[in-house]
């Protein structure tokens, strides 16, 4: 007659679950050695993973260093271009401003010495130049001849013939404008006070599609009523 020992339930709990999981540890180390055996490392592969995840964080991280300075490379590189251009229309005006300079200081040269053998008021430059927005600019200049002891004072004033648009056509009705007497704003612009000569120089506001085809200048002495000097020019 054989006896069995009679065990509780939750022995018998206990041990199923360690057999449980006694199998389960064979079986994994089982899987695991025989990943290795066969030439599969999982371990391995996680760790070649988290460093290639690792390399490929720091290359992103160069990269974008890389693209942040190649940014700023080609920022300054157009900042300094851009101030290369700057500096070559510099060169070139400040080389045109001298060149004018020259021929200005050899133009009233050569008219102060005939001017000397002169007496009187004369104009002997009038240049009239079409800008941008219907302006029109106008240089003007007065020379007075001989050996003048004091100042001359005078005005000029300016008669310019326009073509005007005619029902929004060109080659319309001819006017005529009058300066200062159209426009009294001129007037102080216009004033003359010289010894030897003096340049006046303004622009002539005109209406939208209108020409200039001739000014006339004339410079007035003070208080006298027929003009000392005058002179017209035909703008083509």
């Amino acid at each position: 007659m054989a006896v069995r020992t009679h065990l509780s339930w939750p022995w018998r709990a206990a041990i199923a679950v360690a057999a449980v999981v006694l199998v389960g540890g064979m079986w994994w180390w089982g899987f695991d050695f025989g990943q290795i055996f066969g030439g599969f490392n999982r371990k391995a592969v996680e760790s070649q993973l988290a460093t290639a995840e690792a390399d490929a964080a720091r290359l992103a991280q160069e990269s974008a260093a890389l693209r942040q300075a190649n940014s700023a490379l080609e920022s300054e590189l157009a900042m300094t271009r851009g101030v290369q251009a700057s500096l070559a229309r510099q060169v070139a005006e400040v080389t045109q401003e001298n060149q004018e300079i020259k021929e200005e200081l050899a133009f009233l040269q050569k008219l102060l010495s005939d001017s000397s053998k002169l007496i009187g008021i004369s104009i002997p430059r009038l240049v009239v130049e079409r800008g941008p927005d219907d302006a029109w600019r106008y240089s003007i200049l007065v020379v007075r001849g001989g050996t003048p002891r004091d100042e001359f004072e005078g005005h000029l004033a300016l008669a310019a013939t326009l073509t005007e648009p005619a029902d929004g056509t060109a080659g319309g009705r001819e006017t005529t404008l009058t300066l200062p007497d159209d426009r009294p704003g001129t007037a102080a612009a216009l004033k003359l006070r010289f010894k030897y000569y003096q340049r006046v120089e303004g622009v002539l506001r005109l209406p939208p599609g209108a020409e200039v085809r001739s000014l006339t200048v004339r410079a007035y002495e003070a208080g006298a009523s027929a003009p000392r000097a005058t002179r017209t020019l035909a703008v083509s």
